[in-house]
């Protein structure tokens, strides 16, 4: 209940900041022109977001005669979860992985890693595609597009703030000239905040579908487990993954690449050892 809260108030804080921005530039117009353009781009990426990524990273759908165990489990967690089959995909990629895509749970599709196949055992496997099933079961695709709508006319109209500062505020005296300085400030500042509050929807998202995702397989361990062995594969082998779609995989693909404070400030996932004890934590109430 904690992170639905969360993710309420940090897209209400999205809109919030578009509203400031808007009141800033003085007129309605520009905040209802900024908001359907964001709109219509996002739109169309959600629509066909999974075409588009299973083709990025070269998925390929399998039946339960290729991959019987896989699509055993799926079909399993579907059942409990009360959810229709979605289709299932494996990605040919050695580093282990998983992400879940579509626009609604009757469009949805699991996709793994040949990667993860290799790594985690049966129990293991249940955990990370239950996790997957959370996010298809809240609607998670439909939020994040939320999110980036609301960021992408944020950073919209802090780039109209910028040229109202550049070409509208050279008056000469004090007044205007702190006025300009204002200006520029908000237009650097609120893509950045922007960015920020959409990264912690993310987050948000996935400590939810970790949560789930455990009540859903039956034993938060299997998860946690699943979660080590992912971080550390991700650690030794990163991922071809772009930075577009990072935030769609259980970990964190680009993890491998060590970043700085910012990268960690903008990254999609919660830290893995924080998922991890937070599961550990659940499994008291499982016994």
């Amino acid at each position: 209940m904690a992170n639905r809260a969360k993710t309420v108030l940090l897209l209400g804080a999205l809109t919030g900041l578009i509203l400031f921005i808007g009141g800033t530039l003085g007129g309605r117009t520009g905040i209802l022109f900024a908001f359907i353009f964001a709109a219509v781009i996002n739109f169309f990426s959600y629509w066909f977001s999974d075409k588009i990524v299973l083709a990025m990273y070269r998925a390929k759908e399998v039946t339960p005669d290729q991959a019987p165990k896989l699509y055993a489990i799926v079909e399993q967690l579907a059942h409990g979860a009360g959810l229709p089959m979605p289709r299932v995909y494996i990605v040919p990629s050695p580093t282990p992985n998983a992400f879940a895509t579509g626009r609604n749970p009757n469009k949805a599709v699991v996709a793994v890693t040949q990667g993860i196949l290799n790594v985690l055992d049966e129990r293991e496997l249940t955990g990370v595609l239950a996790h997957e099933m959370s996010h298809i079961k809240d609607r998670d695709i439909l939020i994040s597009t939320i999110a980036a709508t609301l960021a992408g006319a944020v950073m919209m109209l802090a780039s109209w703030l910028r040229w109202t500062a550049i070409f509208g505020g050279f008056g000469g005296d004090d007044d205007e000239g702190g006025g300009l300085i204002a200006l520029l400030l908000m237009a650097i500042l609120a893509p950045i905040a922007a960015l920020l509050i959409q990264m912690a929807v993310s987050r948000s998202r996935e400590f939810l579908a970790d949560e789930e995702g455990a009540k859903l397989a039956g034993d938060p361990n299997y998860l946690a487990n699943a979660l080590e062995k992912l971080e550390y594969a991700a650690g030794k082998l990163p991922m071809e993954a772009k930075e577009a779609t990072a935030h769609m995989f259980i970990v964190n693909p680009l993890r491998g690449k060590r970043g700085s404070l910012f990268r960690k400030l903008f990254s999609t996932h919660p830290p893995t050892e924080e998922r991890v004890n937070r599961l550990r934590a659940m499994r008291p109430s499982f016994q």
